[in-house]
C-alpha cells in the first residue's frame, strides 16, 4: 500500500487566495509599462503560473528586457502591499494540522518567488507546519515548477514514489508527473476541473477538507 511521507502544497490558489494582490500588481505593472491592462476578471488565469510568461503574453513580446522590466514594476508594489492582499483559505489550518505527524512531512513548492513565499507563509503562522518552503529565486532560477520539485526531492533525498503534489493548476500536476509524484488538485482555486483532469491529476478535490482522506484513499 501506498504511503506519502511527503506532501508538497502549492501556494496561491492551493493554501491562500491571493487573487486581489496578483492581480492589482499586474495591472501596476502594465499601466507602468504603458499598456492598458485587462478588467480583473481576465487576468485570474494569471494567478499561479510564473510571472514572466505571464508578462510575455500580456506584452505581447519575447523581449527579456521588457519582461524583467514589468516583472520588476510588479514586485515593487507586490513586496510592498500586494503580498499581504490575500487570504488563507478557510479549513486549511486544520488540515494540516492533520496531515503532519512524525511519519509525513509538508513542504511548500510554489511559482512565487522564494523569498515572498516565506514571507507569506510566516504571516499567517503556518511556517511551523512545514520542512521547508520553496519557489524560484528572484533571477527566474526554478520558474519551472518541475526543476524545482526535482530540487526539492535532491535536497531532502526524497523518494518519489513516497511523494504528492497537491496544486491548483496544469503546471502543478504535470511538474508531479514529471518528477514521478502522485498528485491532488484542487478546483476551490484558479484551475478548472478540465485544467487538472487534462493534465493528468491522480484526484480531485473540491475543498480544503476534502484533502486528508483523498490522501488517504490514494494510498
Amino acid at each position: 500500500m501506498k504511503t506519502f511521507k511527503n506532501i508538497l502544497f502549492d501556494l496561491d490558489g492551493t493554501l491562500s487566495d491571493p487573487g486581489p494582490g496578483i492581480v492589482a500588481c499586474i495591472q501596476s505593472a502594465l499601466r507602468e509599462m504603458g499598456h492598458r491592462p485587462p478588467a480583473a476578471s481576465e487576468l485570474t488565469q494569471y494567478i499561479g503560473p510564473p510571472l514572466r510568461g505571464t508578462f510575455a503574453t500580456l506584452l505581447a513580446t519575447d523581449d527579456s528586457a521588457r519582461i524583467e522590466q514589468a516583472v520588476a514594476s510588479y514586485r515593487e508594489r507586490f513586496s510592498k502591499t500586494g503580498m499581504f492582499e490575500n487570504d488563507v483559505y478557510p479549513g486549511i489550518p486544520d488540515v494540516l494540522e492533520q496531515l503532519i505527524s512524525p511519519d509525513t512531512t509538508l513542504f511548500v513548492a510554489t511559482a512565487k518567488p522564494r523569498r515572498y513565499a516565506i514571507q507569506i507563509i510566516e504571516y499567517f503562522r503556518l511556517a511551523t507546519y512545514f520542512e521547508g518552503i520553496f519557489g524560484p529565486e528572484l533571477d527566474g532560477r526554478f520558474d519551472d515548477k518541475r526543476e524545482l520539485i526535482s530540487h526539492i526531492l535532491a535536497t531532502y533525498q526524497l523518494q518519489a514514489e513516497e511523494s504528492v503534489m497537491i496544486g491548483d493548476r496544469a503546471n502543478d500536476i504535470i511538474a508531479a508527473k514529471k518528477n514521478g509524484l502522485s498528485s491532488v488538485g484542487v478546483t476551490y482555486g484558479y484551475g478548472s476541473l478540465d485544467e487538472l483532469l487534462s493534465a493528468g491529476a491522480c484526484s480531485i478535490c473540491e475543498s480544503p477538507e476534502q484533502i486528508p482522506e483523498t490522501l488517504r484513499q490514494m494510498r
